[in-house]
């Protein structure tokens, strides 16, 4: 699994005018190319008096598939930006729809270029572009009289904890990055005099939006 990637976080709409002309920006995290096209045709079918709707979208964490569409457009003015856009982003499994209701303006290959950048984009930023980190589930099982020290030092090196489970012992379920774990383990092992059972369960995705982890 790879530690860290870029993506967004939910569905994502926002709009702009450009020379008269309406242009709408969606983005959505897909999985799969059946996700990805399903999100497309929802929103053709949202906007089917429109005059184009341009999409792109990639998959997978090299970035193995990509596509996209000028949907009428003169051909590398509208997919491709959109797609480009992603992609300096250095985003994974994403999928983006950039609407375009004619203002009466031609706005020209430069011109078009540019609005579907923008169109892109501002689907992209109402997304929530966010940073997946690979965490670990760690627990520690200790004595009542060991809870606060332990809590404390755990608070301050800025591991989350996520529970604390009140049984004939304490176990507190702890978060950590993968390459932090076993600087935890040897922590607590350390303040506790070796006094913990340590379980190490699986390994997991969160997110970080604005330097801040989002917890379900």
């Amino acid at each position: 699994m790879i530690k860290e990637y870029k993506t967004i976080h939910e569905y994502g709409e926002d709009e702009v005018i450009i020379e008269k002309s309406r242009f709408i920006g969606y983005a959505k995290p897909v999985e799969t190319e059946e996700e990805a096209l399903e999100f497309i045709n929802e929103i053709k079918k949202k906007h089917k008096d429109a005059t184009h709707n341009v999409w792109a979208y990639t998959l997978g964490m090299n970035m193995d598939i990509q596509r996209y569409s000028d949907d009428g457009e003169p051909s590398g003015t509208a997919g491709i930006p959109s797609l480009e856009v992603i992609k300096k982003e250095d985003l994974r499994n994403v999928a983006v729809v950039v609407t375009r209701y004619f203002g009466g303006i031609k706005l020209g290959a430069g011109g078009l270029v540019r609005a579907y950048t923008k169109g892109a984009k501002i689907g992209l930023s109402a997304s929530k572009i966010i940073d997946r980190i690979l965490y670990t589930d760690i627990r520690f099982k200790i004595d009542y009289t060991l809870l606060g020290k332990v809590q404390n030092e755990l608070m301050n090196l800025g591991y989350i904890i996520k529970e604390i489970l009140y049984e004939d012992m304490v176990t507190i379920v702890v978060y950590s990055k993968l390459d932090e774990v076993e600087i935890v383990k040897n922590k607590i092992i350390d303040i506790t005099s070796s006094n913990v059972e340590i379980e190490q369960k699986e390994d997991f995705y969160l997110s970080k939006y604005n330097d801040e982890i989002l917890l379900d």
